[in-house]
């Protein structure tokens, strides 16, 4: 990912966002919606156009979302931080949680307004599998890429390097070994299993694993708790700088442009209020494009989250990994041409309904699911391309061209919606 480097006064909010990144990394997309800088001309609660009973003035002004201390959750806060949110008509108060069960049932009570929350933690809710079920909505996605597997030094010991090296060791030298994701049905703990597999590893049958919430992972390492976890940054970018442990992978190795956190809330939500959706949409949309826009926008947001009030750890620790600089912990450092992203003119955002249904065939691989379910009418009904379109306008943001796409993973298996149950049931290694 190539980023602005210079040292010039930050840009307006509303300018145009700098490239992105290389050729490979873009994809075909086809412009909609008025320019932002004429939108912001409007008034947002007076401007044309009928999103709902013939207004587009946000039903409900006042939204808290909720949020996981980790380096994703900054399109969230920094559409209220840059004021994005009232450009909308609304405002937004981000509200810290502990764990992601937490963000879970308050989001189910209502609590919670929307979250920043785990793409398959919603998908688990909405089929029964992570708590009570509750029809829940997908507003847009947060991020792409970012996230990483570390490994415990005392592994790092024996031997283990990577997936391989690892693999080898759990195969010659038997024990338990245990490895930590942050929810169930979440991004992590797929993740972890994936990659795990990918090298002959069953992560249900060669492994123990436990769930702990993201800002106590580098804690329960460092006594021993857990011999690897997968998390979000800036978690294993500190157990680097703590000597506890090394990168084994980040998750764009496992999947480029990987869908991660998404702006999630109820089905309810989304019926009584879809204005509000609309508009917290469209700022955290132009939120994203901000950070997107240059090294200076993200060093700028980096010091912004690292406050108490939000990450709540030092500067250095969240900076590097978000310019896309990476040190494994073993000696090897690298620009990382698929960092996190946080917009990639709109292609980070758009809530695919193949991202959402590859959620529901890992579920099925590893037995959170029972039997295959309708896979694309369960995306169809949790991802709002509806409010993302409407949002995506409000904002100036171009759409792609399909509501579907295709990626190959790291084992060379090539996913692209279009036959899930066959996808879910071809793996080697599976729960059953």
């Amino acid at each position: 990912m190539k980023l602005n480097t210079s040292n010039d006064a930050l840009p307006a909010v509303a300018a145009s966002p700098a490239p992105a990144g290389p050729d490979n990394r873009r994809r075909k997309l086809l412009g909609t919606g008025a320019a932002a800088g004429i939108m912001s001309l409007v008034d947002p609660l007076v401007r044309a156009g009928a999103w709902a009973a013939g207004s587009d003035a946000p039903e409900k002004t006042d939204v808290k979302i909720g949020f996981i201390p980790l380096t994703d959750c900054a399109s969230v806060v920094m559409a209220a931080a840059l004021g994005l949110d009232k450009k909308h008509g609304v405002k937004i108060t981000p509200v810290k949680e502990a764990s992601w069960p937490g963000v879970r049932d308050k989001l189910v009570n209502g609590e919670l307004d929307l979250a920043h929350v785990l793409y398959g933690l919603l998908y688990g809710v909405q089929l029964g599998v992570a708590g009570p079920r509750k029809d829940m909505a997908v507003l847009m996605s947060l991020s792409n890429n970012g996230q990483a597997i570390t490994i415990s030094n005392k592994l790092k010991e024996k031997g283990a390097r990577d997936g391989a090296s690892l693999a080898k060791l759990m195969q010659s030298e038997k024990g338990d070994y245990t490895f930590a994701q942050t929810f169930p049905t979440g991004t992590h703990a797929m993740w972890l299993y994936y990659w795990l597999a990918a090298y002959g590893v069953h992560p249900m049958r060669d492994a123990k694993v436990i769930t702990v919430p993201p800002p106590q992972m580098v804690a329960n390492m460092r006594v021993g708790n857990m011999d690897g976890f997968c998390v979000g940054e800036p978690w294993n970018a500190r157990a680097i700088m703590d000597k506890i442990g090394y990168t084994a992978t980040t998750t764009q190795a496992i999947w480029t442009d990987h869908p991660e956190k998404v702006l999630g809330t109820t089905a309810e939500f989304v019926q009584r209020y879809p204005n509000t959706a609309r508009a917290v949409t469209a700022a955290v949309l132009e939120a994203g494009k901000f950070i997107d826009a240059s090294a200076a926008n993200r060093r700028k947001t980096a010091e912004t989250i690292a406050a108490k009030s939000y990450v709540n750890t030092a500067l250095d620790v969240i900076l590097d990994r978000m310019l896309g600089r990476y040190a494994d912990g073993l000696g090897k450092t690298w620009d990382d041409a698929h960092a996190m992203t946080f917009f990639n003119d709109g292609a980070a955002n758009f809530p695919y309904l193949s991202d959402g249904m590859w959620f529901l065939t890992q579920q099925k691989r590893w037995g959170l699911l029972k039997s295959h379910p309708d896979y694309l009418a369960t995306a169809r009904q949790v991802n709002r391309i509806d409010i993302y379109r409407q949002a995506a306008s409000a904002a100036g943001v171009p759409l792609p061209a399909s509501e579907m796409r295709s990626s190959k993973l790291i084992d060379g298996v090539v996913w692209d919606g279009k036959n899930p149950a066959a996808y879910a049931d071809g793996f080697k290694i599976h729960a059953s």
